[in-house]
């Protein structure tokens, strides 16, 4: 059997191009988020499998890579169903291990707990632009911290980070689940109706709001109930203006304190924000994950054409694990998608450090060798990144490749 070259499907390998900007992008992470107070944890690629299918990754329950037992526990020709094949998997994001972490470390870990998590992590997913089926993800999460502080902490510490990155006017669209009950409860859904509604306004920056409409009616929902809650889309603005709207046409539906929480969010994150980015409520955000509990944001960029990240509070996620219910808000960027554009736009890493070659001469003598690597040990003291190579017979082109890598001074050693 022939040896294949190319990576497996939805993977890919990283050219040293790509490489330099991961890693630059991963010291600039690590750097900003702990200057607002995360600490850096990590936890296994391998999750329980009863973990992974609790019914709270939403459809990445549907695209786990699972793991058969291992030596003797695997008795293929006895099993009569998947659980006695499987006990484990390669984790969809880095949501359920933390939530799992937290339940095994609380006593040893402060209250609030400010997470700083990167991993990769894996789904069977149909590959396409910015998206992989092995893709590095970065979350911030803050455990134990019940208010909305919470959430401003986690906008604006992302924020923070792609601006440093130099991105500018993108959308930090924000929601919370409790608004979306509220309106289907107001327009007459039944609760049991609320999950496939709210798929299918989900679906309402691709189809619109006639779309919309259209697939309503085609599950059957009442005529009224359908035209009362398209309605509300029709009035609402993507302000503060709308929240205060919600509070008062929803009134007895929608909590108080849900309207007066979003509106402190947007407002403080508007005064205190340190990027150049809108933050609009978006009535219409659902996302995916059902184990979302009140606040949930995205964040737009118009260049990508779709979400390079987001997240929410998931306050009922460790009450699994533990039995009782734990504060819990998180943030995930895109971290392939933002590299991805950044590598399309051309981005220069900012290394501030002098890149220098010495190219060396074939018959170079051994006294003039030690010469340059002394000489080259004393420019990297100085702070300069130094290559030193042997000189080609092409020796404009490899000038040529070194100045493409940044070697902005290249010395020729001759022999003589």
């Amino acid at each position: 059997m022939a040896l294949k070259k190319k990576p497996v499907t939805g993977m890919k390998d990283m050219m040293p191009e790509e490489m330099e900007i991961r890693d630059y992008v991963i010291a600039l992470i690590k750097e900003t988020y702990k200057a607002f107070g995360f600490s850096s944890i990590e936890t296994p690629c391998v999750e329980h499998i009863e973990n992974l299918c609790s019914k709270q990754g939403g459809d990445n329950e549907k695209l786990i890579f699972k793991i058969l037992k291992r030596g003797e526990k695997l008795k293929i020709d006895q099993a009569k169903e998947e659980v006695d094949l499987v006990d484990g998997g390669l984790r969809y994001d880095l949501t359920v291990p933390l939530s799992r972490y937290y339940s095994n470390h609380a006593n040893e870990l402060p209250v609030p707990f400010k997470a700083l998590q990167m991993g990769n992590v894996w789904r069977a997913d149909r590959p396409q632009r910015g998206r992989f089926r092995q893709f590095m993800q970065c979350d911030i999460d803050i455990l134990g911290e019940p208010s909305n502080l919470a959430e401003i902490e986690l906008i604006l510490a992302t924020t923070t980070l792609l601006g440093k990155l130099d991105f500018n006017h993108f959308t930090i669209r924000i929601n919370d689940r409790r608004f979306l009950k509220a309106m289907a409860a107001y327009s007459g859904f039944a609760e049991s109706e609320y999950d496939n509604v709210f798929i299918i306004l989900d679906k309402m920056d691709k189809i619109g709001l006639d779309g919309v409409k259209r697939e309503l009616e085609e599950c059957g929902y009442a005529a009224e109930s359908v035209e009362k809650y398209l309605q509300i889309f029709e009035e609402i603005t993507n302000d503060v203006a709308g929240v205060r709207w919600c509070k008062e046409k929803l009134e007895g539906f929608l909590p108080a304190d849900a309207a007066e929480s979003l509106e402190t969010i947007i407002t403080s994150v508007e005064r205190a924000k340190e990027a150049d980015f809108k933050v609009s409520f978006d009535p219409t955000l659902v996302r995916g994950m059902s184990y979302y509990t009140g606040t949930i944001f995205e964040i737009s960029m118009d260049e990508f054409g779709g979400s390079v990240g987001g997240g929410g509070r998931y306050d009922e996620m460790i009450g699994k694990f533990t039995g009782q219910n734990t504060p819990a808000v998180g943030f995930s960027i895109g971290f392939e998608r933002i590299v991805m554009l950044l590598l399309e736009r051309g981005y220069q890493v900012p290394t501030g450090k002098q890149k220098k070659a010495y190219l060396l001469d074939k018959n170079l003598p051994q006294e003039k060798m030690l010469s340059v690597l002394e000489q080259a040990k004393a420019d990297r003291a100085d702070g300069m990144q130094v290559m030193i190579v042997n000189m080609k017979k092409n020796k404009k082109f490899q000038k040529e490749q070194l100045a493409q890598q940044g070697y902005t001074e290249i010395e020729e050693i001759f022999s003589r």
